[in-house]
């Protein structure tokens, strides 16, 4: 039971009470007036230790110092906490689809152990003139991360560094969006269109009741020489004229007699 739900004093509302003096020793059911009577000359709180018991029970003491002691034995029932601390994810203006997936890999991993994550988004040279493509770095990291973490501090400039604070979301929370995430990409599915399955196209390999043809094949003499007749009658034709002009050749060199 919470501190805050004890009553005390005049907020003790029924005639009778079991009272318990400061020296912890049973006085035993008397009306709750001699019960404030006595804590007033004791100097402390007439408190409601037990409203449930018939008549309640009521003892007298320190309020302040009761107070204190649940409190503390309310911190300890609690259990440690799980330690946060703070970690660095580093990124560039001009970062690149690949090494941005291992650096949200490294934040998704610090948020699941229960860290806060502060991006830091370094400006170079030039790139101070283009300070829009620093915050579309953070917008795709922070929706990258959009599970297991809430933006705690939006992208913030500063000189040559741009900030941004993240932090992890509950673990009830996590697997609530995770369920929701299976559950529309089941839908998507089951209303994704079946699509017909392709045909290959007329001629191609392996379609039943088309022939395959296939590129042309030469033939072969026996000899393993390509019988080609194109080649052979141009060789013919190559040789008539080789002989027709050795013929006239032959003919300008004859000499003839002159007769006197």
């Amino acid at each position: 039971m919470s501190v805050q739900n004890y009553r005390r004093n005049r907020r003790i509302r029924v005639n009778d009470v079991r009272l318990i003096d400061e020296n912890g020793e049973q006085v035993g059911v008397v009306s709750t007036k001699d019960a404030l009577e006595r804590a007033r000359r004791a100097g402390l709180d007439l408190v409601e230790v037990a409203p449930t018991a018939r008549p309640p029970v009521c003892k007298i003491l320190d309020w302040g110092k009761f107070n204190y002691e649940m409190n503390k034995k309310e911190k300890k029932s609690a259990g440690p906490k799980p330690k946060s601390g703070l970690k660095e994810l580093r990124v560039r203006p001009a970062i690149s689809d690949h090494d941005l997936s291992y650096r949200l890999k490294d934040g998704r991993k610090f948020c699941e152990e229960g860290n806060k994550v502060l991006v830091v988004c370094i400006f170079r040279g030039r790139q101070m003139a283009h300070p829009e493509h620093g915050y579309d770095v953070m917008k795709r990291v922070s929706d990258a991360m959009a599970d297991v973490a809430k933006v705690e501090m939006p992208a913030k400039l500063m000189g040559k560094r741009m900030t941004m604070l993240m932090a992890p979301l509950p673990a009830s929370q996590r697997r609530h969006i995770a369920k929701d995430r299976e559950r529309a990409e089941e839908e998507k599915l089951e209303h994704e269109p079946q699509r017909a399955p392709r045909r290959s196209p007329a001629g191609a390999p392996g379609v039943p009741g088309v022939i395959d043809v296939g590129p042309p094949v030469l033939a072969l003499e026996p000899d393993g020489v390509v019988d080609d007749d194109e080649d052979d009658d141009d060789d013919l034709d190559g040789d008539a004229d080789a002989d027709v002009d050795a013929d006239v050749d032959a003919d300008a060199d004859v000499d003839v007699p002159i007769k006197d």
